[in-house]
C-alpha cells in the first residue's frame, strides 16, 4: 500500500470535539454521481450542521443565505437530495439519511484490486464462492 505523504504537517486535520462526518460511501458507492452543485453544496451544509441523527434544524433563509441560494434553487437542490434518497425533509427539519447501497447496485460492492480498491478475505472468499456456482 502507498503511504501518502503529509503536505502541511502543521495544519493536520484533528476530530474536533462537535460530532459531523461526510460518509466515505457518498463517493465510494455512487452517490454524488449526477448531483448538481447547489445539490451537494447543500448536502455537505447540512453534514456538517447535522447531529448524530442527521437532524438539522436550520431554517432554508438561513441554509440559502448561507450558501447564497435563492429560494428556486434551495428548493431544488433539496428535492434532487430527496429523490436520490440522501435527506429527507419536512418544513422545517432536515435529516441527512445513512448511505444504504440500492440492492443490486454494482457501483455500490467493494471495488476490486484492480479499481485501485482493498477488499476483505470475507469478500474475496465471497467472489470465489460465487464464481464456483
Amino acid at each position: 500500500m502507498k503511504t501518502k505523504p503529509v503536505l502541511c504537517p502543521e495544519r493536520l486535520r484533528r476530530v474536533p470535539r462537535q460530532f459531523s462526518w461526510i460518509d466515505q460511501r457518498l463517493v465510494r458507492d455512487g452517490h454524488i454521481r449526477g448531483r448538481t452543485p447547489d445539490a451537494l453544496a447543500l448536502y455537505l451544509f447540512l453534514c456538517t450542521v447535522a447531529d448524530a441523527q442527521g437532524a438539522s434544524y436550520y431554517s432554508d433563509a438561513t441554509a440559502g443565505e448561507l450558501l447564497s441560494l435563492g429560494p428556486a434553487r434551495l428548493h431544488a437542490a433539496r428535492a434532487e437530495l430527496m429523490a436520490a434518497g440522501l435527506v429527507a425533509w419536512r418544513r422545517p427539519f432536515y435529516q441527512v439519511l445513512g448511505l444504504e447501497p440500492k440492492p443490486g447496485d454494482t457501483a455500490a460492492k467493494t471495488p476490486g484490486p484492480r479499481a485501485g480498491g482493498m477488499r476483505s478475505a470475507g469478500d474475496i472468499l465471497r467472489a470465489m464462492m460465487e464464481e464456483t456456482q
